[in-house]
């Protein structure tokens, strides 16, 4: 059956500016006639701009599975083929991880990708919808790329689909062909969603040695009802011969089971509880598409993702892919621990500190100066693909724990912070708080730092002295391509650099605003970082952050929503 091209006229929508990782709103804003479609436009407009022969192009699609997924992904596909795509490469049913989204990409060469997913936000009717561009390199679009989004957005006047086209079963593996105005013609490969990805793993991993591991550990992997559960499935226990019962919430379903797709300790408590147990060794959680993970060891050790990310760090050279390849720096986000900074000092390797948003590691990433880079908000990741991967942070510390077999999960953390001192690090999130008082917040706070109007000194009430080293707005030159960004936190420094808060406005909300309070506080001594109780370093530097910035008084709010 052939179809014809359909111009339709629209008007810009207000907002539609991505985030840190592209464009989140509620379902109920995107199922707007309009909506979707000029933000998809505005995409093709901009990502195919200098492309001479469209039938060239293959772009990739896939998805966390949320609510909504399946109507966008028949309109992306209708909206591709109006725009003269070549080659759609499409996810099984629409569900494919985002890590997996990347590996295609890079494997199949393609164009880029387009992936729906609102990360670990809430789904289903009443929760969020969300869009982003990956680039052909595979990582979330660069800021020049997304600001031209938006500008295209809010001076859009058409956008073009297929007047009539049947419904493509994307449950159905194999291709597709759409004809369209005369000659035209499409095709959309419909792909398992676990493939290729699987194969990359394989090539990076010891899957020989992570099955004999596997076979004497008790496992606990909860995919809390998203994208990741085929993989759990697939990976974990076809493949390394766990036991069944080491998945959990491996359905992947439209609202997530009506749970916070998003692996913390508030929102995984129902792991934490069957960990702290003590029938199992090692447990994980993902959230919602995949690319971010919290690891657990026996009896409910919590291991803070800035941890994670140096612990992986020191110890990246027993995985055969970085064996072969060598350590080539770490990154992270200005607000994550420094723990891997310690690392980095020892090991002589450079440490890049980026804003906030995986995408600031792509150049560093693409330019072979890193091979592995985190975010405190439990995303780590390597050179392997160009996004956080939260599977290959479970596979890394399962194949550098079966390098030492009589340890636990948390006396490898123990014997890191012996060796290398600890970072005492939390975050608080106060969650959906009015936006102009937040922002009216920062703005006070903004002024006092370059004012220089901030106390030289400050008693807490338990005795302790803090004294401000410094404070500034966090500010980034790309070491590669020089890109500047600004404004990316708020950064208070005391007593020599060993304590820090940091304050930011969340990205990656979809109404109202988040504010993220950062404390973290070094200690050299290894009797102290090993001994240490987290509350005794936190509490006080809290209450100094929160009399410095009035922030209490500003949201209305007298307590975080969600502690880490």
């Amino acid at each position: 059956m052939t179809t014809m091209i359909k111009i339709v006229k629209t008007k810009p929508f207000d907002g539609q500016k991505p985030g840190t990782s592209g464009l989140r709103k509620p379902v109920k804003t995107f199922e707007h006639p309009g909506y979707l479609e000029n933000f998809i436009q505005s995409i093709l407009d901009v990502s195919l701009a200098d492309v001479k022969d469209r039938k060239t192009v293959q772009l990739v699609i896939g998805g966390d599975g949320r609510y909504y997924s399946s109507h966008a992904i028949q309109t992306i596909i209708s909206m591709c083929a109006a725009n003269e795509v070549g080659h759609l490469i499409v996810a099984q049913n629409g569900i494919m991880s985002t890590p997996a989204i990347s590996a295609v990409i890079r494997t199949r060469n393609a164009h880029g990708g387009i992936i729906l997913t609102a990360s670990h936000n809430p789904g289903g009717p009443h929760g969020d919808f969300g869009v982003k561009y990956n680039c052909s390199n595979g990582g979330p679009a660069p800021d020049q790329i997304t600001d031209a989004i938006y500008a295209r957005s809010k001076e859009i006047h058409r956008y073009k689909c297929l007047e009539s086209m049947p419904v493509v079963n994307v449950s159905q593996l194999g291709q597709h062909i759409i004809k369209y105005s005369g000659d035209g013609e499409m095709m959309v490969e419909v792909v398992d969603s676990v493939d290729m990805y699987l194969e990359l793993l394989k090539r990076i991993f010891d899957f020989e040695l992570l099955r004999r591991f596997v076979s004497t550990k008790r496992l606990r992997i909860d995919a809390m009802n998203g994208v990741m559960g085929p993989y759990v499935c697939r990976i974990i226990v076809q493949e390394l011969g766990a036991n069944a019962d080491a998945a959990v919430r491996c359905k992947p379903l439209p609202d997530f089971g009506g749970h916070h797709p998003d692996p913390n300790l508030t929102y995984a408590a129902d792991l934490v509880d069957q960990m702290r147990n003590g029938d199992f060794d090692f447990g994980a959680a993902f959230d919602g598409d995949g690319d971010r993970n919290m690891i657990l060891g026996a009896k409910g050790f919590f291991v803070t993702p800035s941890d994670s990310l140096a612990v992986l760090g020191e110890n990246l050279e027993q995985i055969p892919y970085f064996r072969g390849r060598g350590v080539k720096g770490y990154a992270r986000s200005m607000p994550t621990s420094r723990a891997i900074d310690l690392v980095a000092m020892k090991t002589g390797l450079k440490c890049y500190e980026t804003p906030t948003g995986w995408k600031y590691f792509g150049s560093l990433l693409d330019a072979g100066m890193v091979s592995i880079c985190g975010e405190e908000s439990f995303g780590t990741g390597s050179d392997h693909i160009r996004e956080k991967d939260g599977l290959w942070a479970v596979l890394a510390w399962l194949s550098i724990w079966a390098t030492m077999p009589d340890h636990s999960v948390e006396s490898i953390v123990r014997q890191h912070w012996r060796q290398f001192g600890r970072c005492y690090y939390s975050r608080y999130d106060y969650e959906n708080c009015d936006v102009e008082s937040c922002e009216r917040m920062m703005a006070t706070l903004d002024h006092k730092i370059a004012a220089n109007q901030l106390p030289k000194t400050i008693n807490s009430d338990d005795g302790k002295t803090y004294h401000v080293d410094k404070a500034y707005n966090f500010g980034y030159t790309d070491p590669v391509s020089g890109e500047q960004t600004c404004n990316q936190g708020l950064v208070i420094q005391f007593n020599d650099g060993l304590c820090r808060i940091m304050f930011r406005l969340s990205g990656t909300g979809s109404t109202g605003a988040t504010v993220r309070l950062y404390l973290e506080q070094m200690e050299m001594d290894s009797e102290k970082a090993v001994s240490g109780c987290l509350e005794d370093y936190i509490r006080p530097l809290a209450k100094v952050a929160l009399e410095i910035s009035k922030l209490q008084e500003f949201t209305g709010r007298d307590r975080p929503t969600v502690i880490t």
